[in-house]
C-alpha cells in the first residue's frame, strides 16, 4: 500500500538548513546522472550517485520494487531551489505490470531537497509525495483533492474523485494514516472498506497540533478493477514555513 518510490526510503534527512546543499549550478548534472542510474537499475550504478553507507539498504529497496514493477521508467529533473537556498528535484516514476491475470498501472511522483558531497547523494527530504496505483484492463480515471501544504490543528479535504460516471456500479473505499514504520518498511497496512455514496472517496480529517507530515492511504474497489493512492501532506504552524522543510 505504501507506494513511496525507493529513492525515498532509508535516506537520512537533512538536519536543517544550514546544512550545505547542491549546488544549484550542479543540479542538472546531477539529476541527469541520478535518472540514467535509476533507470539501468544495477547497484553499481546506484553506487556512483549514492553514498556508500546509504547504498545496501537503498539498493535492497530498490530492487524490490523493480521486482514488483520490472518495466518502471524514471524522470529525474531539477526544481525550484526553496527560500532557504537548497536545491530540489522532482523525480517521477511510471512503470506497468501483470499478476495473476490482473493489470496495473504505477504513476508516482516526489519533489526532494537533496545534499551531495562528491557528487553522491547523501541526504534528502521530501517536500511532497503522491502516487497512484491502478488495476483492471480499463484503469478508473480519478483525480486526488488532497492540499500539499496545511496548517497545525487544521480540518482539511481528503478527497478521490472519480472522473467519469459509473452508472448503477457501486463503489467501496477506505482511508488509513500511515506511520513511520509503515513507510519505513513498505507494509500493508489493514484498511477498513465501507460503501461509498458514489462520485468517490470524500473525507475530513484532522491536522496534528505539532508541525511535520502525515501520509495517507486510499483504496476505491469498482467493478472493473481497484485504485489505490498515497499522498504526503506537510504540516506546518506557518505556510511561510513551507520553505523551510
Amino acid at each position: 500500500m505504501a507506494l513511496v518510490t525507493a529513492l525515498c526510503v532509508g535516506v537520512v534527512p537533512m538536519q536543517g538548513p544550514g546544512r550545505a546543499a547542491t549546488e544549484p549550478q550542479a543540479s542538472g548534472v546531477f539529476a541527469q546522472r541520478l535518472q540514467t542510474a535509476l533507470n539501468k537499475g544495477s547497484e553499481q550504478d546506484l553506487g556512483a550517485v549514492v553514498a556508500p553507507e546509504l547504498l545496501p539498504t537503498l539498493a535492497s529497496r530498490y530492487q524490490a520494487f523493480r521486482n514488483d514493477f520490472p518495466g518502471l521508467a524514471w524522470v529525474v529533473r531539477p526544481a525550484a531551489p526553496l527560500v532557504d537556498g537548497r536545491a530540489t528535484f522532482v523525480v517521477t516514476v511510471n512503470g506497468a505490470t501483470t499478476a495473476q491475470g490482473v493489470s496495473y498501472r504505477l504513476q508516482s511522483e516526489e519533489r526532494l531537497a537533496i545534499r551531495t558531497e562528491a557528487g553522491r547523494l547523501v541526504a534528502q527530504d521530501v517536500i511532497s509525495q503522491e502516487s497512484l496505483l491502478r488495476s483492471g484492463k480499463r484503469p478508473l480515471q480519478v483525480t486526488m483533492g488532497i492540499p500539499d501544504v496545511v496548517l497545525t490543528g487544521s480540518r482539511y479535504d481528503i478527497d478521490l474523485i472519480v472522473e467519469e460516471p459509473l452508472g448503477q456500479a457501486m463503489l467501496a473505499g477506505g482511508l488509513i494514516e500511515l506511520t513511520d514504520q509503515q513507510l519505513a518498511t513498505l507494509s500493508r497496512p489493514n484498511l477498513q472498506l465501507a460503501p461509498l455514496g458514489g462520485g468517490g472517496l470524500f473525507k475530513s480529517v484532522q491536522a496534528p497540533q505539532r508541525p511535520g507530515s502525515q501520509t495517507w492511504a486510499l483504496m476505491l474497489v469498482h467493478p472493473d478493477g481497484v485504485v489505490t493512492a498515497t499522498k504526503r501532506v506537510q504540516i506546518v504552524s506557518n505556510f511561510n514555513d513551507q520553505a523551510q522543510i
